[in-house]
């Protein structure tokens, strides 16, 4: 197979995946090209990058060990991208990543920037929102701090993001 950032320039449309699922297959035969993956995270190109993250994230996803060594780059490097793509497969990835607990702080940290204001891409909420669902339920994010983020997404422009507010809303706080 040609190189990663070659395969993913290339095939469908320029917001589609591409061939993105050949890089998927190929990093599942052979883990150790999962660097020229991540490294594809970074390209120049918004397309590549944004398949690259999607494929990184499906990989985690399956096998969230496969986060460990790119973490700190994850926190770093992908948390300052200002791309909606990146984001919420950042997010997708912290819900799931095995993070120490100072990780876990700054993924949280990050995490609740996304949703401080409506004004966030309608995917990146949702998905922050899911991130810190999931933090909330394994009892490292109050369930206070996620009320108060939720009623703040719960003006967002996005019909679809208040529908999923409305959800965890009613789970972590029944109607009694």
């Amino acid at each position: 197979m040609e190189p990663f950032r070659e395969v993913l320039t290339a095939g469908g449309h320029r917001n589609s995946l591409g061939r993105s699922a050949e890089v998927l297959a190929a990093v599942r035969a052979d883990p150790g090209r999962l660097d020229e993956l991540f490294a594809c995270i970074g390209d120049d190109d918004a397309w590549v990058r944004m398949r690259a993250v999607d494929t990184f994230e499906k990989l985690v996803r399956e096998d969230p060990e496969r986060a460990r060594p790119y973490l700190g780059r994850v926190l770093g490097d992908l948390t300052r991208s200002d791309q909606p793509s990146v984001q919420w497969h950042v997010a997708q990835v912290l819900a799931v990543a095995p993070l120490t607990a100072g990780q876990r702080r700054r993924a949280v940290a990050w995490l609740v920037a996304r949703l401080e204001t409506t004004e966030v891409d309608w995917i990146v909420a949702a998905q922050s929102l899911a991130a810190l669902d999931a933090f909330e339920r394994r009892g490292h994010v109050g369930t206070a701090e996620l009320v108060r983020l939720l009623e703040v997404q719960a003006g967002h422009p996005s019909a679809s993001v208040r529908r999923k507010v409305a959800g965890y809303l009613a789970r972590v706080r029944p109607a009694g």
